[in-house]
């Protein structure tokens, strides 16, 4: 569980800022939206292959642009 304890002087909108920045860091809010409906093992699959491709095609785009 992600927690923030105030710091002396802070405003709750540094504190509730700080918050934020602390669920996104963790990627409580990513894990939560992928787990709120089930999802098949096949599309898990499916999912993590075009997060691959996606990676690879990067990869390479990179490495094409420092050989220039």
């Amino acid at each position: 569980m992600t927690s923030v304890y105030r710091h002396e002087n802070e405003s709750i909108e540094q504190l509730l800022r700080r918050f934020k920045k602390a669920v996104q860091q963790d990627k409580i809010l990513t894990v939560v939206r992928r787990k709120r409906y089930y999802e098949k093992p096949s599309q898990i699959r499916k999912r993590n292959a075009a997060r691959k491709l996606r990676k690879s095609q990067k990869t390479t785009r990179r490495d094409v642009q420092r050989r220039y």
